[in-house]
Parts: structure tokens; C-alpha cells; sequence
């Protein structure tokens, strides 16, 4: 059989599950997650390879109104990742109402003639399935969507579903990675995004929002199982800096705790991790700075 494959963006404003989607399709954690909005800061790619199909999954950052050059570069990212590909999948919350957001991304499917198909995500969360009909017949008049799933992130419903519509829009030429491919992101980045994440589960407020991690050492222990890894978390205050490392380095051991065991999980080695938080004020708004972090976009204006 004749190898196929696909790009597919996964697009939706903030906190609806992207994700979380991703990761439940790959079956494996690249993407993190948090109750919080705007957790995905660059477009993230992953790799499922099944059925002779390969399909490269671009999870973008929620579409939301940039307030500063990281949430600018964010909506650039966006909108690169839409006019990239070969198809998208707009992920909408069950049980809501249509934004402009939603309406933008219609509008940007149009205007490039591309195939989209729409997840309605965290079905889980229905009393009753009832609410479902009327909200897919006002999401279809945007869209001549190729497919409408409902599905779960959180318990795999149609997930299934989900990749065999999506299975449909890839097209023969072979595989674009290795069939062993999972991501594009470096061990540095998700061991950072890893750390991340904690910060965000665990920091209340506009504080894991104002922070960013930066891994500066990963090297494996010669002789052993262990990678050595130095991780640096900036913050924009002093104030910031004291809560993320908590009362007699409390909350900092927790954040180191929790991240090392996903590291570990991932990995498949032991890793001994040391954390250090630093301040540099504005971060968000100096790109020099924001490039040092991986956010290489040429133009942030």
C-alpha cells in the first residue's frame, strides 16, 4: 500500500484542548497541559505514524489578543501554522458559544480553500448529549467542515473517530519523518516545557504566565542512567521570584519533584535535576531576550 501523509494545525482559542488532543492521538505526553488559558506558547509538532498513514500534527498557541511581543509572536505562529499545511482541525469547547476567534479561523480556512474538520472536545463534561445538535448545526453554518467529531481528550471518545477523518485528508507521496519520529522539539525544549507546566499547575494568578524555563546542561552521567540536568526559571520580579521558590525552598522542590518524575517517565533514565530562578524584568516585551528563549521569530512587530 502506498504511504500517505498529511500536515494538520490543530487550532481554537485558549483552553479548549488542543493539547491535550494531541497528546491523546500520539498516545504520549509532548504538549503540556494546565487548567489555565495560553499554555502553548510555539507551535509544537508531533509525528503519528499508523495504517501506512503519517500524519504531522502542528499544535498551535490559543488565538487570543496579543498584549505584548510573546503574545505577538504567538499570533504569528498561528498564523504561519494555518497557511503551511494541508489541513486543520478547529478544536471548540461542548456546550459553547460560537467567539471571533472561531469565526477568524472560518474565515482564514476560505480564503486558502483548506480542508478542516471540527473537534468538539471535552464532550465528557454533558449531563446530557441532547446539546450537541443544535450547537453542531450553528458551528456547520461557518464551515463546510469535512467531518464534525465529537470526542474527549480526557477519556479517548472518539479519538478513533477523530484520526480516521482525519486519515482521509492525507495524500500518497510517503512519509515526511522517520516512522519512529515523535516530535520536532529538542530534549532541552520538552524537559524545559516539562518544568513549565508545573509552573502552571501549581503558581496562581498572571505569575506562571510572567515566567519562562531555559535548560542550560543535559548531559548524560558517563557510566550510568542518569542525565545531569541545570534548568533556569526567569520570572519578571522579585516578588515572583520569592513565591516560585516558597518558603525555605519549598514550592521550587515541589515544582523540581513533580517535573523530574515526567522527565524520568519520558526519558526512560534517571535524572537528577537542579533549578535555579532568576529575574529579568520585561521579559516579554524584549526580544532579545525572547529569542535567547527559543522564540526565534524574525518579527515580532
Amino acid at each position: 500500500m502506498e504511504k500517505r501523509s498529511a500536515f494538520i494545525a490543530i487550532v481554537g482559542r485558549p483552553n479548549v484542548g488542543k493539547s491535550s488532543l494531541l497528546n491523546k492521538m500520539l498516545r504520549q505526553k509532548i504538549a503540556i497541559v494546565s487548567s489555565k488559558p495560553q499554555t502553548t506558547r510555539t507551535r509544537i509538532m508531533g509525528v503519528l505514524t499508523e495504517n501506512d498513514v503519517q500524519l504531522v500534527f502542528i499544535d498551535t498557541p490559543g488565538l487570543h489578543k496579543p498584549r505584548n511581543s510573546l503574545d505577538k509572536y504567538m499570533l504569528r505562529s498561528v498564523n504561519e501554522s494555518v497557511a503551511g499545511v494541508d489541513a486543520c482541525v478547529l478544536v471548540v469547547e461542548a456546550d459553547s458559544n460560537i467567539t471571533e476567534g472561531e469565526k477568524m479561523f472560518a474565515e482564514k480556512f476560505r480564503s486558502l480553500g483548506l480542508p478542516a474538520i471540527l473537534a468538539i472536545n471535552k464532550t465528557d463534561t454533558l449531563k446530557t448529549k441532547e446539546k450537541l445538535a443544535p450547537q453542531i448545526a450553528e458551528l456547520s453554518k461557518l464551515y463546510d467542515f469535512s467531518a464534525v467529531v465529537p470526542c474527549s481528550a480526557q477519556t479517548g471518545e472518539g479519538i478513533d473517530d477523530l484520526k480516521a477523518e482525519l486519515r482521509k485528508l492525507s495524500s500518497e507521496g510517503g512519509y515526511m519523518f522517520d516512522e519512529d519520529t515523535l516530535t520536532d522539539q529538542p530534549e532541552r525544549v520538552l524537559a524545559a516545557e516539562m518544568i513549565r507546566e508545573k509552573l502552571l499547575r501549581l503558581l496562581d494568578k498572571e505569575i506562571p504566565h510572567g515566567t519562562a524555563v531555559f535548560v542550560e546542561k543535559m548531559r548524560e552521567r558517563s557510566g550510568s542512567d542518569i542525565i545531569d540536568m541545570d534548568a533556569v526559571i526567569y520570572c519578571e520580579r522579585d516578588s515572583h521570584k520569592g513565591i516560585i521558590i516558597g518558603k525555605g525552598g519549598s514550592m521550587l522542590k515541589k515544582i523540581g519533584s513533580y517535573a523530574r518524575q515526567d522527565m524520568e517517565r519520558f526519558f526512560g533514565c534517571r535524572i537528577n535535576l537542579q533549578i535555579w530562578v532568576k529575574v529579568k524584568e520585561d521579559w516579554r516585551n524584549r526580544e532579545g531576550i525572547l529569542r535567547s528563549l527559543g522564540y526565534d521569530n524574525s518579527d515580532f512587530d
